[in-house]
């Protein structure tokens, strides 16, 4: 069942955890964020690929304030964070019609790159700056009634000394632990309405392949 003491979850997905030093220390820190927080270690939960789709709903809607902390992988998230998304995030529970277990709550994005942030520009080799690459994001969080909150970002994680990795995984730590008196929501704006019709999925089907 899910912890009834927690109001914030982290979903940490990154497919190669004991080789990542910055990933692997800002869930640590996330763990020791205290009570109010629990942590989920999506690849090792989930070796398999075969999601709980019941457990997973069970722990979204019990919190207020949704982490997703893993690598961005092709300008987007690693496979087992997608097919999270793709299985968990159900057509009549999280969206559409009768779809209101996540409205209200909030989105947060924790998340590295291998590239140094100068990359992300019209002059670098990735040809955008990051922000380009939400959209995605944003629109999931939309389209569940969610708040997408502004990301916390390590750019050239790869590269980033010991002490650069401590300092963003206390700035991570302090965030989670403070939630919600982050003094920036108040500017943040409430997500669009975004209406499914039931027209958007044959009737009586709530998973179907395109």
């Amino acid at each position: 069942m899910p912890d009834s003491s927690a109001d914030v979850l982290v979903l940490v997905a990154h497919p190669a955890l004991a080789q990542s030093r910055a990933n692997r220390a800002l869930m640590q820190a996330a763990r020791a964020a205290g009570t109010r927080v629990e942590v989920r270690d999506l690849y090792a939960l989930y070796p398999d690929y075969l999601i709980d789709v019941e457990l997973e709903q069970a722990r979204l809607a019990a919190v207020r304030l949704v982490v997703w902390q893993h690598p961005i992988q092709w300008y987007a998230t690693p496979p087992l964070m997608k097919l999270w998304i793709d299985e968990v995030l159900s057509f009549g529970w999280a969206y559409g019609p009768g779809g209101r277990a996540l409205r209200g709550k909030d989105l947060w994005l924790v998340a590295s790159t291998g590239d140094a942030e100068a990359s992300f520009r019209p002059d670098g080799y990735n040809r955008y700056f990051f922000d380009a690459f939400l959209p995605p994001y944003e629109q999931t969080a939309a389209l569940c009634g969610m708040r997408f909150l502004p990301p916390l970002l390590l750019h050239a994680a790869h590269r980033a000394s010991a002490d650069e990795i401590a300092a963003h995984a206390q700035i991570y730590a302090q965030r989670l632990a403070s939630y919600p008196a982050w003094p920036e929501l108040a500017d943040v704006p409430e997500c669009p309405e975004c209406f499914v019709p039931a027209s958007a999925r044959p009737a009586g089907e709530e998973r179907t392949v395109a």
